[in-house]
């Protein structure tokens, strides 16, 4: 089986599931995978894919593993208490044959605090499925010898001393045993550069430290649990500082795009959160832009961290480290880049909330082609609401 522990994801979605049971117990939600690489035919594995889920949904939490979670410093008794009882609801996800030629649907409805660790494994499900179909017996030398470049490239970028990176990979990962070879490797090889994976499980296993804060989701559906969607990210924002107080500190910016994100980030957001998450458009304008924000708001930039992850490699990543070196802290989370490169094309899937409580919810990117919603009008008028430019 593909997932063997419940760990298997990453941590954004434990710190999101902890403010789900203590400020939004009876949400209601729906998910909806796409596949956005042309001519990929998934209908062929759906069996393997069903099975491979049906096995996920036995599995439960272990000692060993809730001992784990509750020594992380954010992570509260009564959450680890309901952790002890979980399961993931089988009947809650459906699989069937999508509208296109080859294209499968993916749909999860339920409870959010039930339905929100869906998402990460059965990403990593579809992508092992049709990779070991796909291309079987494909040989890791060549997935090694990129990796050994990375490293060497990482190691030679000698004038920038500070760079630090993480794994982001486990959505789009080629497999479960060669993300734990990379992660092992980067532990390994490049101890000063690499600060941890956002996997909980490789960050257990391999004594590196497990990373993440917020995702889209949860901004979006404080479209529909906040007192009214022009105020939806200042609330989304309120509320995680009542649940945190201060630590898991970085927002993401790009639920609305940074216009919006800037507007609502104000002097008491600057000072509070320890800094914010780039996930779409261009980096370098965005951190230009992020950090003339801080200097706006007498916020001193040097004591703030922006983080990159939006398809980054790692010649990319060590261009924004050297634009902003000595200017803030940065730091890089690499997904694809790290955990597929095998030397075939890796797929780019996505698992969306795309309703909560029964409202449509939508994401509008700096970037047009990650905006995802299931309702013309709604997005529409989400661009009204925040005065963002129309397509």
């Amino acid at each position: 089986m593909i997932i063997t522990s419940l760990l298997d994801t990453d941590l954004y979605k434990f710190s999101m599931m902890q403010v789900v049971l203590h400020q939004f117990p009876s949400a209601q939600v729906e998910y909806r995978f796409k596949c956005r690489t042309p001519g990929a035919n998934l209908r062929p594995y759906m069996d393997e894919i069903r099975e491979e889920i049906h096995h996920l949904c036995q599995l439960k939490f272990t000692e060993d593993e809730l001992n784990y979670l509750s020594n992380l410093r954010f992570i509260k008794g009564d959450f680890i208490e309901f952790l002890g009882i979980f399961h993931l609801p089988e009947k809650c996800i459906q699989i069937t044959e999508g509208e296109e030629d080859g294209e499968i649907s993916i749909e999860v409805k339920g409870s959010w605090l039930h339905t929100i660790l869906f998402e990460i494994p059965v990403l990593a499900i579809v992508n092992e499925v049709y990779f070991r179909n796909q291309y079987k017996d494909l040989d890791w030398t060549e997935g090694r010898k990129r990796l050994a470049s990375k490293i060497e490239t990482v190691l030679a970028a000698t004038d920038v001393p500070s760079f630090k990176f993480a794994d982001y990979g486990t959505r789009r990962r080629f497999s479960k045993d060669w993300h734990a070879e990379v992660v092992n490797t980067m532990v390994e090889k490049l101890p000063n550069h690499f600060v941890g994976t956002s996997n909980v499980l490789l960050a257990k296993q391999f004594h590196t430290t497990p990373l993440g804060t917020m995702a889209h989701e949860y901004l979006q559906a404080c479209q529909a649990l906040g007192p009214r969607l022009r105020d939806s990210q200042v609330f989304a924002l309120e509320m995680w500082a009542k649940e945190y107080r201060g630590d898991l500190g970085i927002a993401l910016s790009d639920v609305y795009g940074l216009n919006a994100f800037l507007r609502d980030f104000d002097m008491f957001f600057c000072k509070l959160f320890d800094g914010a998450r780039h996930d779409s458009g261009d980096p370098f304008e965005w951190g230009e832009r992020l950090l003339r924000h801080y200097e706006l708001n007498r916020v001193d930039p040097r004591m703030k961290t922006l983080i990159f992850s939006d398809g980054l490699n790692f010649n990319l990543a060590l261009d924004i480290a050297r634009r902003f070196e000595g200017r803030c802290k940065t730091s890089f989370g690499i997904g694809t880049n790290l955990t597929n490169d095998m030397g075939v094309p890796a797929l780019q899937i996505v698992m969306k909330m795309v309703r909560c409580n029964g409202q449509p919810v939508a994401k509008v990117s700096d970037e047009p082609g990650k905006t995802m919603s299931v309702d013309p009008e709604y997005l529409s008028y989400l661009r009204h609401v925040f005065d963002l430019p129309k397509l």
